[in-house]
């Protein structure tokens, strides 16, 4: 007997020590769907002006879906001015804090208030062009996230195509049941550089390999590629950012053509648009990948453009996020199906008023957009 009991307690003890530390809210840990079932995961970006209003909300409302993991394709914070949200914290009531202050601060406000409500959901971090606002930068910003740039999946994942690989990247992939997850980062005018863009064109080179496992390739960064139907505020506005953006468009393009599925999603433009590449030029050479502009987390909403009306939907003074759901039933194997889920003022939680204010709920929801009202 006492020695039964002696090696339950050397087994409990074992399995205790082996236990991983619990990691920071929101951060990538392994594990995911079984093989061939249906399962889902949340995408959006630009969560600063309001995003500590709305994000909560995304958080909840992926949860009650189910999703796998969140991913955040950018501009966390302004930087360049305050954030409404950020004035309207109780510390803040009546007295302007220097812009020094919240400068030092805004990464930790984002953590604290849009990362913290997801809890136990993985949560994926793309860099946009307000996270290389001076005074933060590339090299800040791997610093202040990286233990979200080296979570297990990811760190797993990099060290499986490099082994002597160790250096955490703006740029980075992982694989999950059977699509390969691709987060580039085109934040600042020389995107994609040259080890960015040949470190792509392994990744796809290894999922073009028929052993590879993967079927679906879905690429997410905070600027459109270039030439689509938002292209006067995307990787266009830039020489060199919209020759490796071609590039990079026309090798998801040969892995499409291929025959697997290939999806885009990007954000920086503050509205909901499906169908971004669904432009003239694109569609006589039987060129169009699906495309989606999802930056709809708190930012002030902006203009459709005039050419919105060729997008398959387009939404703007909304907030919200995509719902992707892998495998959905009577789909082929690998099909991802994106639906555009709101946030309305009802969602945004009791809590988060009272800690906010209802002038901030307002001030949100009525007057957060440069878009005309219809």
């Amino acid at each position: 007997m006492r020695t039964r009991l002696l090696l339950v307690l050397i087994v409990a003890l074992s399995c205790t020590l082996a236990w991983p530390e619990q990691p920071p809210s929101g951060n990538p840990q392994a594990g995911g769907p079984a093989a061939g079932g249906p399962w889902k995961f949340a995408v959006a970006g630009d969560s600063r002006n309001c995003g500590n209003m709305v994000m909560p909300a995304i958080a909840a409302s992926a949860r009650r879906e189910n999703a796998q993991f969140y991913w955040h394709l950018g501009d966390f914070r302004a930087i360049s001015d305050f954030d409404e949200d950020f004035l309207a914290e109780s510390q803040y009531s009546g007295k302007r804090p220097r812009i020094l202050a919240y400068e030092q601060v805004a990464w930790d406000d984002f953590i604290a208030h849009q990362l913290r409500p997801f809890g136990d959901i993985p949560v994926f971090l793309g860099i946009g062009n307000h996270e290389t606002v001076p005074p933060k930068d590339r090299a800040q910003f791997v610093i202040q996230f990286a233990d979200w740039l080296d979570s297990p999946v990811l760190r797993q994942q990099r060290l499986a195509d490099d082994p002597g690989d160790h250096k955490l990247k703006t740029y980075y992939h992982w694989q999950q049941g059977g699509v390969d997850f691709i987060n580039l980062d085109n934040a600042s005018p020389e995107q994609f550089d040259s080890a960015q863009m040949a470190w792509l064109e392994r990744v796809l080179a290894a999922d073009a390999q028929p052993r590879s496992g993967v079927s679906t390739i879905v690429a997410g960064m905070h600027e459109a590629l270039p030439d689509s139907l938002t292209a006067a505020h995307s990787m266009n506005n830039s020489p060199a950012a919209e020759q490796s953006g071609r590039r990079a468009y026309e090798l998801l393009l040969a892995q499409q053509r291929s025959g697997k599925r290939v999806y885009v999603v990007a954000s920086h433009s503050h509205f909901f648009m499906d169908g971004i590449f669904n432009t003239e030029a694109l569609q006589q050479r039987d060129a169009v990948l699906p495309g989606w502009i999802i930056g709809n987390a708190g930012a002030v909403r902006r203009p459709l453009p005039d050419n919105a009306g060729r997008a398959r939907a387009a939404a703007t003074n909304v907030y919200g996020y995509l719902l992707a759901t892998v495998n959905p039933p009577g789909q082929p194997l690998g099909t991802v199906a994106f639906q555009f889920k709101e946030v309305a003022r009802k969602d945004i939680s009791a809590t988060v008023v009272s800690e906010f204010s209802e002038p901030l709920v307002r001030f949100c929801f009525d007057e957060n957009s440069e878009a005309p009202r219809k």
